[in-house]
């Protein structure tokens, strides 16, 4: 089985989009559907439905999914077992446009000459397993539990504390304002629609809407980061949540208000997470520059118990 369109099929699972998929693999939309479609030539099923949105797995591709997982875990394993240290260092960062990809950013401006291979996976259980299997070298999640519950050889130090920002449209009533307090916000509509059960960002926004009464709406469809300004822009009610560090791009003529929250700042906690025994080199550097950039927590900060 050709593992590059294994590889490929992969990426376009996680990334829902034949177009994105040819962006994390440095390749060719082309080139995508080529490989994708001789895997399914050659498995005798369709992966895909091909959609106006993206591209859907099918029946049978949720069903290959985890053993093509689990076969570029093998092959990562075996390289890895006679190369460790020499190969680029891969680290998921969550999403290309979230604060941990600036973080890695940065980490890459002071060390130009590093290797890099960037990740995104979705799901934390995901992420350590793929960590404790040595398929990437790290990950940025929010550790929702106790370090001391993460598996065996599993280590973690917080990298970041990132504000949150009320996002709201030109015409809702606290548009012209310069800041507000998370009690004031009780009673508004805040939409969330990506909040996901089980994820660690919905464990942060469900205990943050709890400690000051909160009410966020995850109704409706998730079509992703873009479209949902338009819809904050367009309404006189509606206003949601985003990090400090999360990139965003809208037209300037849909007006929208990027809010400072505070009295306190609710602060989203970004943790690394790595296996004790990785011998990367490059592991080492990382994990130093992000504690030595970290800042000290500010004294007016709000964050879940379990982050503290």
């Amino acid at each position: 089985m050709d593992l590059d369109a294994v590889r490929t099929f992969v990426a376009a699972a996680d990334a829902g989009r034949f177009q994105d998929a040819a962006v994390t693999l440095s390749i060719t939309q082309q080139a995508v559907s080529k490989r994708i479609a001789a895997l399914e030539k050659e498995l005798g099923v369709r992966l895909f439905t091909r959609t106006p949105r993206g591209a859907r797995l099918t029946v049978d591709g949720h069903a290959f999914l985890p053993p093509a997982r689990e076969l570029l875990r093998a092959e990562e394993r075996a390289a890895a077992s006679v190369r460790p240290g020499r190969r680029a260092l891969r680290v998921d960062v969550i999403g290309r446009r979230l604060a941990p990809a600036a973080l890695l950013r940065d980490f890459h401006r002071a060390h130009p000459d590093t290797e890099l291979d960037v990740v995104t996976l979705f799901d934390a259980a995901a992420a350590v397993d793929a960590v404790r299997s040595g398929t990437i070298d790290a990950s940025f999640r929010a550790v929702t539990v106790p370090a001391r519950r993460l598996p065996d050889g599993i280590e973690t130090v917080p990298v970041h504390d990132e504000p949150l920002l009320l996002v709201t449209g030109p015409a809702h009533v606290l548009a012209g304002a310069r800041a507000v307090r998370p009690d004031q916000l009780a009673g508004h509509r805040i939409w969330m629609p990506e909040l996901v059960p089980g994820t660690e960002w919905t464990a942060f926004y469900d205990d943050l809407a709890a400690a000051f009464g909160l009410t966020i709406e995850t109704t409706g469809p998730d079509f992703g980061t873009e479209p949902l300004p338009e819809t904050i822009a367009q309404s006189p009610n509606l206003a949601s949540f985003v990090g400090e560090g999360t990139r965003l791009f809208w037209p300037p003529e849909q007006g929208l208000r990027r809010i400072p929250v505070r009295n306190p700042t609710p602060v989203y906690p970004h943790s690394l997470l790595w296996r004790s025994d990785n011998p990367h080199p490059t592991l080492t550097a990382l994990r130093t520059h992000l504690v030595a950039a970290r800042p000290a927590r500010a004294a007016g900060a709000w964050t879940p118990k379990w982050a503290e």
